[in-house]
């Protein structure tokens, strides 16, 4: 198992990005989609957590066949999905990755979010994640792929009309004011002989990448959602996975006709520990497959999150 604890700061307050992740997270989803890839909402209701509170739970399957390494396209269906499940107790987050039909696979992600610059050693308040196993990302000067490039989302070129902020300058993290962190704490296993330390690293190459292409979205889109209220950007949500969904099953339905017919294998592999969701609160639904219900399945568990 690879455990890694990153570390995003931004200029915006924890309140603010309340609103902002919620924002970025829709909006990136919906450009995402299309050609038969991209974010399938299944359900995304409030839930209650004993400790923290009221929050909200999503769950979505990601379909990104072409997006897997050649390596791993030798063993992975063509039409495979990953089943996300979010509960999102503000400003605590729980994470967790399902694979269809992919055994002994697991990510599990904790988020926390805080007004600091990130010097917070022990801020989901267990132990220090070790010194070696931190990494700081910095939405300004990291490199993402070139692909997820666009000049409006650069922020050393950034100015936001609505807060007077940036654009950012190199060390900046030092002195801009407001500044909050994201900490994650990621851990990812693939216990198959002869792939797992490739599938794990890979994993956190692109946890990494896909970390600083949403976070420098957030600010960057700043003008888009800055004084929206949690009603009016809960509405918005709703309406890009109405959009979202729609652009997904169309572009399926358009490269594959018998999509339709194909069954579905709602049974995955559970991502978080069963005990560990238990501890907070967590209550976990296994799902059969339809097409074996009169048989007695044992359900496969491993543990498991941009987020």
């Amino acid at each position: 198992m690879l455990m890694k604890e990153y570390r995003i700061c931004m200029p915006l307050t924890v309140d603010e990005y309340k609103i902002g992740q919620l924002y970025m997270i829709s909006k990136h989803s919906c450009e995402q989609s299309g050609g038969g890839e991209g974010v399938e909402v299944v359900k995304n209701e409030p839930d209650t957590h004993p400790q923290h509170g009221l929050g909200q739970l999503t769950e979505k399957r990601i379909y990104l066949s072409s997006k897997l390494p050649s390596w791993a396209k030798a063993f992975v269906p063509k039409w495979f999905y990953v089943t996300e499940k979010a509960w999102n107790f503000y400003p605590y987050t729980i994470t967790e990755y399902s694979v269809s039909l992919l055994p002994k696979f697991s990510i599990r992600i904790e988020t926390r979010f805080e007004n600091s610059h990130g010097d917070n050693n022990n801020v989901f308040g267990d132990k220090p994640t070790p010194a070696e196993n931190v990494s700081f990302l910095d939405i300004l000067t990291d490199p993402i792929p070139e692909k997820h490039y666009k000049k409006s989302e650069d922020l050393s070129l950034w100015r936001s009309n609505k807060t007077s902020r940036g654009p950012l300058e190199a060390g900046w993290r030092d002195d801009t004011e407001p500044i909050m962190c994201s900490y994650k704490r990621v851990q990812c296993s693939f216990e198959v002989y002869g792939f797992q330390s490739k599938t794990e690293e890979f994993i956190h190459r692109n946890i990494r990448d896909i970390l600083l292409v949403g976070h420098r979205q957030a600010v960057a889109w700043i003008d888009e959602w800055h004084g929206m209220s949690l009603e009016e950007v809960r509405q918005y949500e709703r309406e890009q996975q109405q959009k979202t969904n729609s652009k997904l099953k169309s572009s399926q339905s358009n490269s594959d006709p018998s999509a339709a017919s194909r069954p579905v294998f709602s049974r995955s592999i559970s991502v978080t520990d069963e005990n560990s969701l238990k501890k907070m609160g967590v209550k976990t639904v296994t799902m059969d497959d339809p097409s074996t219900s009169a048989e007695s399945q044992s359900p496969l568990r491993l543990h498991s999150t941009p987020e």
